[in-house]
């Protein structure tokens, strides 16, 4: 059972491949850290794995299977910007309860706060939006999560706390994690291994 995939390559623009050749394999629990230049396609092949984007070669399996298109996809990819991940339509109860219910441990796991359950979108910090974007991730269907610079906003005691819940969770559950970052040092503290996207000098 993993997330694999196989041969995987993509481009903009015929004559110009962002990528080629990629196999990685994710295992229920693992935490893998996907590093590599600005511009090398991390973020493209986060797409990719997460069923967003279709690969040019190669395929994306799930536990054997396809990635298919559903109403709720195993594999959730969270944003460096939470704002693009949101309705700006809707107050944040329901962007929270969108596709399931969290439980009152999550919600402090991630110190939600109930005043700002209320508020719209733009009332709330990139911070504060990004908690929920990771917590409406942990839906008790997903087998696999891509954290595409998801703390990149936060000041260093708060990305602290914040990966501490998150990769406890994940942990506990067997959800495996990809961490996509430029921060090696980040990378090294969290994961339990690392593949590097491109060549880096």
């Amino acid at each position: 059972m993993a997330l694999v995939g196989e041969n995987l390559g993509y481009y903009y623009r015929n004559s110009k491949w962002i990528f080629k050749d990629i196999n990685l394999t994710l295992a229920p629990g693992e935490v893998l850290g996907l590093s590599g230049y600005s511009g090398c396609g991390k973020s493209t092949l986060a797409k990719i794995l997460a069923g967003y984007l279709s690969p040019h070669t190669g395929r994306v399996l799930i536990d054997q299977n396809p990635l298919k298109k559903q109403t709720f996809c195993p594999v959730q990819l969270i944003y460096q910007h939470p704002e693009k991940a949101i309705d700006p339509m809707w107050r944040m109860n329901e962007v929270l309860t969108e596709s399931y219910l969290p439980d009152q441990k999550i919600l402090d796991a991630f110190e939600i706060r109930d005043e700002w359950m209320d508020r719209w979108p733009i009332e709330l910090s990139g911070g504060q939006l990004q908690r929920f974007c990771i917590v409406r991730a942990l839906n008790s269907a997903t087998k696999y999560i891509i954290a595409d610079e998801m703390t990149t906003m936060l000041d260093a005691i708060t990305q602290a706390k914040i990966w501490h819940a998150f990769l406890r969770i994940c942990k506990n559950r067997k959800i495996g994690v990809i961490v996509v970052s430029h921060e090696k040092s980040l990378l090294h503290r969290l994961c339990d291994s690392l593949y590097t996207l491109g060549n880096e000098s």
